[in-house]
């Protein structure tokens, strides 16, 4: 395919143009490389000699100090902790064994065994009624017929439901009608 001389020379100077604005990119991106080196440069320099001794210098001033105040709290609150619990909590704890050690041998004690054996039942009738009468202890109302009754009516209405429910949602296929075409004898005119 041959081109005609016109559209060649406008190739020609599209190429011309083309190769033009390639150079000029070429040149724009090197001044710009150049500005960033320096940009970077003048950033490093800012930052070795502005920002580092402001970040040093906040730093030791307020972080170190809050940290070894830190410290030092943590140190006051576990020597608090362990007075607490060499005064209070462990003689509670030794008092509380103690007394359970001793009721133990307490039970151990055959004499003590056979007492209690003796009162047995009628002590602890006692002792049931006494309770009632001082209100310690609370007297159970027993089960009546009433609690049955209804036991039992809710059971059938849970039956009657459920059976209700059974026979809405069953699949019946004779309440369904088909239709048919009436016969020739029952047409009416």
């Amino acid at each position: 395919m041959e081109l005609s001389r016109k559209r060649q020379r406008e190739l020609k100077k599209l190429r011309r143009h083309a190769g033009d604005v390639w150079d000029e990119q070429r040149e724009v991106l090197e001044h710009a490389s150049r500005i960033l080196r320096d940009a970077s440069r003048q950033a490093a320099s800012v930052a070795r000699d502005d920002v580092a001794p402001r970040v040093r210098e906040t730093y030791e001033k307020r972080v170190v100090p809050g940290v070894e105040a830190g410290i030092g709290s943590v140190r006051h609150a576990a020597g608090a902790t362990r007075e607490k619990f060499v005064d209070d909590v462990l003689p509670a704890v030794t008092g509380a064994l103690g007394s359970a050690i001793a009721v133990l041998d307490v039970a151990r004690d055959k004499r003590i065994r056979d007492a209690l054996r003796q009162v047995g039942s009628t002590g602890r009738e006692l002792a049931t009624k006494a309770g009632q009468k001082v209100g310690l202890v609370e007297v159970k109302p027993k089960a009546g017929p009433g609690r049955y009754i209804l036991i039992g009516l809710g059971v059938v209405a849970v039956g009657a439901i459920a059976y209700a429910a059974w026979q809405t949602l069953r699949a019946d296929d004779d309440l369904w009608v088909e239709e048919t075409e009436p016969a020739a004898d029952d047409v009416v005119e």
